[in-house]
């Protein structure tokens, strides 16, 4: 039974971190939104289709679009956030 629990807590530590690199995509892509990079730079298109599907499911659920500022990343990060620790929570509780 200990194994089962460390390969769920194994596989839980690399969800956490893929969840924190995804945070990190969010912030950053929000963040050149504000400089308005060059469209076909192909780090600015990897951003945009990582982020992009994110959005719009925000988007289609929540108005996010508040006097041109668009709140939809701060949604997700929040999200996320909550993700994290609840998830955490299980993952120490498991031991």
């Amino acid at each position: 039974m200990s194994l089962i629990i460390d390969i769920v807590q194994g596989l839980g530590g690399i969800f956490l971190g893929l969840i924190n690199i995804y945070i990190w995509v969010i912030i950053i892509a929000a963040l050149l939104s504000f400089v308005n990079p060059d469209p076909y730079n192909p780090i600015v298109q990897f951003l945009y289709r990582i982020t992009q599907p994110a959005y719009r499911l925000v988007r289609k659920y929540i108005k996010t679009d508040f006097g041109g500022l668009d709140l939809a990343p701060l949604v997700i990060i929040i999200a996320l956030q909550v993700i994290v620790v609840l998830l955490s929570s299980v993952l120490r509780s498991l031991h």
